[in-house]
């Protein structure tokens, strides 16, 4: 238990940063938009240095944004009711349930026949994996389906850290492969057809972003795992059955997983069949306590489910409410007419930094939204691909690495209780760069030709 000056330095050192980066920010910023950037820093600073419980920093907005009217309390406390967030608890139920009955331990029995049974090779077997169902299911019901099996392929705490990161960090990366992976692609493919653009056939795009993926996915899953040589694998290879109940839960997830897919919307070929996926989720999750099936009971179970991570990502969606409202996502797009007069490589790392940090600390589909439309009009202004240049920004919206409040798989990650902010971090700070060194390297030597 950290001790209470341990604790009281954290505290302050977190308000420190707070109040500094709203100094600094007053210089180019309003008031308002200076308090939240400060809060921000306040907020992401106890996230990561654990001054506070998670819960309890993740629950922070519904009181600062009022105070400092950036957000009325209605208009805070309604983020923290998201329909995604209910898409988790359909999720977490089934994970619970999963361990309840054991059954990862036949699923992981069932992987290792197939891959390598070493550290590196269940590492780049579930960043593969997580990576290509993305690609069609969304990148949240991808990391709850996977996560629960990923968890206990082994009990060394280094290696579930990695296990969870692995999945959660393919997750992003697959769903950059289809225009319908992540809903960032969907918002591109919108606003081209709004401008009369030439649309990117699904093929095409596959075809165009295949080697930027394949990439990632090496580089994930290499990164993650360095320094795992040495760690045995302690699953046994044994030849298991199915217990009764292990096979209800595997008859639910398996009817989940293809319900799911007649959902996804593949257009124009497949429009799915309209049906809302946290809906579909949350009603899986409901089975569990249904007669016949009674897997799960409440007073007993109920503990399990991470409210704590449900907390943090109603705070995401407060921060990413509030940069709208106060105008300070308009005021960093208006900063990219500043980066038109730079060579094209150069103006290519620009915007592909905007995106990937600024995506960190805010919903990659809010800022989608709002950074295309801006970016179109530049394009149009100064003569610049604009294809090329919304195509960088969409894709560098998905590395999203660094923060749980960056994207739900990294929100998902944290209930495995292995990954620390700090880890996430570090490792997320080395893929952002990376990746942002690929994509400036694959849109000026092969996009180029094609967009």
């Amino acid at each position: 238990m950290m001790s209470t000056k341990k604790q009281v330095f954290k505290i302050a050192l977190a308000l420190i940063i707070g109040f500094m980066v709203f100094i600094l920010s007053l210089i180019i910023f309003t008031a308002q938009q200076a308090s939240l950037l400060g809060l921000i820093a306040l907020l992401v600073t106890l996230w990561t240095n654990e001054g506070l419980p998670l819960a309890v920093v993740s629950l922070l907005p519904i009181i600062l944004f009022p105070a400092f009217s950036i957000l009325t309390t209605k208009e805070t406390s309604v983020n923290y009711s998201h329909p995604i967030i209910y898409l988790f608890l359909g999720g977490f139920l089934l994970a619970i349930a999963v361990e309840k009955t054991k059954l990862h331990t036949w699923i992981s029995n069932k992987m290792l026949n197939i891959f390598p049974p070493t550290p590196r090779g269940i590492i780049f077997s579930l960043t593969i994996t997580a990576g290509l169902l993305s690609s069609v299911l969304s990148n949240t019901t991808t990391t709850l389906l996977l996560i629960s099996i990923a968890l206990f392929l082994s009990n060394d705490i280094r290696l579930k850290m990695r296990f969870a990161l692995s999945v959660a960090y393919g997750a992003s990366v697959g769903g950059i492969l289809t225009p319908i992976g992540t809903p960032p692609n969907l918002i591109l493919m919108g606003i081209m057809q709004d401008h009369n653009m030439e649309m990117i056939p699904f093929l095409e795009w596959v075809f165009l972003v295949f080697p930027l993926v394949f990439l990632m996915f090496f580089v994930v899953a290499s990164l993650l795992s360095i320094g795992v040589k040495d760690i045995k694998i302690d699953i046994k290879n044994e030849k298991l059955s199915l217990t009764r109940d292990q096979k209800k839960v595997f008859f639910i997830i398996a009817g989940l997983s293809f319900l799911l897919l007649l959902n996804a919307q593949i257009r124009p070929y497949w429009g799915g069949l309209g049906l809302s996926e946290a809906g579909i989720l949350l009603a899986a999750g409901l089975v569990l306590f249904m007669p016949y099936f009674n897997l799960l009971n409440w007073m007993e179970d109920k503990a399990k489910i991470p409210f704590r991570i449900m907390f943090l990502f109603g705070a995401g969606f407060s921060i990413a409410k509030a940069f709208s409202q106060t105008g300070l996502a308009d005021e960093f797009a208006s900063f990219l007419l500043v980066l038109t007069t730079f060579h094209p490589v150069l103006l290519i790392l620009s915007i592909a930094m905007l995106i990937t940090f600024t995506t960190e600390i805010t919903s990659n589909t809010a800022l989608i939204s709002i950074m295309l439309p801006v970016i179109y009009s530049i394009a149009e202004q100064s003569g610049v691909n604009a294809t090329l240049f919304m195509m960088i920004a969409t894709v560098c919206a998905s590395y999203a690495f660094m923060l749980p409040i960056a994207t739900a798989p990294n929100a998902i990650a944290m209930t495995s209780g292995a990954v620390k902010i700090k880890d996430m971090a570090r490792y997320g700070f080395i893929l952002n760069l990376i990746g942002i060194g690929i994509i400036v390297i694959i849109a000026e030597f092969f996009w180029k030709g094609f967009l």
